[in-house]
């Protein structure tokens, strides 16, 4: 009977057959676990956008810039009679101004807003500056007479690109220290028109220079963005968040980051915008720098543009989505572990015990992503990986006969789980470290499995093991 029992086993190689198989047959609860932390994120970001909703967009500022009226002649032929007639008429454009200099503070105020399990970070932002404009003194090679300007009918305007952020105390614009009445819209280009403007008399423009201040607060998330406009551009933005972002075309000339925020100030150039400061165009024409404007949720910053992002430093979501990824490296080493006491110490372990603990090790990245959500990733990482580290070397006891050998596979299972932490939180190195890890087990196995006769083909005395 023994020697039947002999012959009727597998093979070591047909066993090693018998465990790829189960480990591939786990792929599917671990992609359905992968596509799981998709959904979760995209419900997620569903529900931090119904946090911000009526609070304010990503907001992106623009201005001020001048817009003055000008009479200017336009030609046309027409036949009349038969003949060609040109005709001169008289048609208003406009004359866009941005200032010589223009000094912009920001001071960003977050809050985190939570609902049921989810979060976002909202801000509130008080802007305050000064600008002054001037006329060129080659004005006429642009085709503009002085006295042709509407200087009683200038326009003063600003862009908020979710003018709904607005609150608090109305915005306060004053020219030369004279307060103006403002009105909403006709925002530049940069802002999809979105904004507020002034009609004042600019008629200082005529031998001097105009000067404008002004402050306003707004409602916003996400991020903060300057389009900017003026020939020397000085933007500072300071916030007690400590963890910022700086995107776009422009980087700050100076930052400081700490633990109680971060104070970031740029620098930029109308040169380096590639625009001049005096443009002409139609009376209703896009007073933006060119650059189209993104849309509510756009993702990426500008060329022409400076922006700081408020992030948040622990997605939970792309770490899980990360340590899923890892999947098969638990599955790979755990499985080789049982196999190594069933082909080396003659334990026999079955395929639907196998399985079952397979299903064991991915109902970890379950427990992890449903756990994360609600305690965050490390408290939520250390219950899952105890549990099932538990759960597994509990029954390793009863599948290997051993409670020895199952302190074997609990150690091996507090091994990976704590070189995974490792791998999540040096991203950077996560390639070297994991090749290298791969390198070394797969050494071990090769040396601890040098004279297994995988085929069985070989005689007894030739598979034997010598002292």
């Amino acid at each position: 009977m023994a020697a039947m029992a002999a012959k009727g086993e597998r093979t070591p190689g047909g066993k090693l057959i018998v465990v790829i198989l189960i480990g591939l047959a786990l792929a599917v609860p671990l992609f359905s676990v992968y596509l799981m932390v998709y959904d979760r994120q995209s419900q997620s970001e569903t529900a931090r956008a119904s946090i911000a909703e009526g609070w304010g967009g990503p907001q992106t500022i623009a201005g001020p810039l001048l817009v003055i009226p000008y009479l200017d002649q336009a030609t046309e032929t027409v036949s009349e009679g038969g003949r060609q007639v040109t005709k001169s008429t008289s048609v208003w454009r406009a004359l866009t101004v941005a200032p010589e200099v223009a000094m912009i503070d920001a001071r960003i105020k977050p809050e985190r807003r939570t609902r049921s399990i989810y979060e976002a970070v909202v801000y509130e932002a008080a802007v305050q500056g000064q600008a002054r404009f001037a006329l060129p003194a080659d004005l006429a090679r642009l085709g503009v007479a002085l006295d042709s300007i509407a200087f009683d009918r200038a326009e003063i305007r600003f862009g908020l690109a979710d003018a709904r952020g607005l609150f608090g105390p109305p915005p306060q614009v004053a020219a030369d220290g004279r307060p103006l009445v403002l009105q909403p819209g006709k925002g530049p280009g940069d802002t999809g028109g979105s904004g507020f403007f002034a009609r004042l008399d600019a008629s200082a423009l005529r031998g001097g220079t105009l000067g404008a201040t002004f402050s306003y607060a707004f409602r916003g998330n996400g991020w903060l963005t300057l389009s900017p406009q003026a020939g020397d551009t000085r933007w500072t933005v300071a916030s007690p968040w400590p963890h910022p972002s700086f995107q776009g075309g422009f980087l700050p000339a100076t930052r400081q980051v700490s633990a109680d925020g971060f104070t970031a100030t740029w620098r930029v150039g109308n040169l380096a915008l590639g625009r001049a400061l005096v443009t002409t165009g139609a009376a209703d024409a896009d007073t933006g720098n060119g650059v189209a404007r993104r849309g509510y949720l756009g993702a990426e910053a500008g060329d022409r543009e400076a922006r700081v992002t408020l992030i948040q430093p622990v997605d939970l979501y792309s770490q899980v989505n990360r340590a899923v990824k890892y999947g098969f490296l638990f599955i790979g080493f755990t499985f080789l572990a049982f196999l190594m006491f069933d082909v080396i110490a003659g334990v026999r372990v079955a395929g639907a015990e196998y399985l079952l603990v397979g299903v064991g090790l991915v109902l970890f990245f379950v427990l992890l992503l449903a756990l994360a959500e609600i305690v965050g990733f490390t408290a939520a990482y250390l219950i899952a990986s105890a549990a099932i580290i538990v759960q597994i070397g509990a029954y390793s006891a009863a599948v290997l006969k051993s409670w020895r050998r199952a302190w074997y596979i609990g150690g091996l299972l507090i091994a990976l789980y704590a070189v995974l932490y490792v791998l999540l939180s040096l991203e950077a190195y996560a390639l070297l470290i994991g090749a290298l890890m791969l390198f070394v087990a797969l050494g071990v196995v090769m040396y601890a499995t040098r004279r297994i006769d995988w085929g069985g083909r070989r005689d007894d005395g030739d598979g034997a093991v010598s002292g």
